[in-house]
């Protein structure tokens, strides 16, 4: 379901940038990053769902309701019914498995970073030499100015020891809670 929803996605944009061709080179990285799948080999994909082609159709019913419902609160300017569903995607997210078990254990490191080549290196070093793990890493690119955010996602007993560093460097890191 991931590769078809990435596959869908794509396509739709590949689409829209034959009316306006700059458009996929000013992907953000969240499409990016929910996309990636999609450049996967298209053969591999034949036999999955042919397999598992009942799984998949129930899956894209209900996909294709909750699309429905996403554009209703669209298109009625539900304001709260937006906050609500996109608290619960926030909330499925962050409680998704991974090393970390529980999302407390981490914090979110914001670092505005010139751009220019050489910087996410340069910080995810500084992060390496000081024995700091990067659980996930974000780059959040600006439209306007050459500048954007490096988001680091590191352990809460980390993350005092690397705010140090990034300041004695000269970075103006911030965070914020992941829970």
């Amino acid at each position: 379901m991931p590769h078809l929803t990435a596959a869908s996605l794509m396509c739709l944009a590949d689409d829209r940038a034959l009316d306006d061709a700059p458009l996929l080179r000013l992907a953000a990285g969240g499409f990016r990053d929910m996309t990636r799948i999609a450049a996967g080999q298209p053969e591999i994909w034949l036999d999955i769902c042919n397999e598992n082609r009942d799984a998949i159709v129930s899956v894209l019913d209900e996909f294709a309701d909750r699309i429905d419902q996403i554009r209703s609160i669209v298109a009625n300017s539900d304001r709260s019914g937006l906050v609500e569903l996109l608290s619960q995607a926030r909330r499925a997210r962050t409680n998704l498995p991974s090393r970390y078990v529980r999302p407390q254990d981490l914090i979110e490191v914001r670092i505005p970073i010139p751009d220019r080549k050489g910087q996410i290196a340069s910080i995810t070093m500084l992060a390496a030499d000081c024995d700091v793990n990067v659980a996930d890493i974000e780059v959040a690119h600006s439209t306007e100015g050459a500048q954007g955010v490096l988001v680091l996602v590191v352990a809460r007993a980390e993350v005092q020891r690397f705010l140090a560093i990034l300041a004695g460097q000269g970075y103006r890191p911030t965070t914020r809670e992941l829970a």
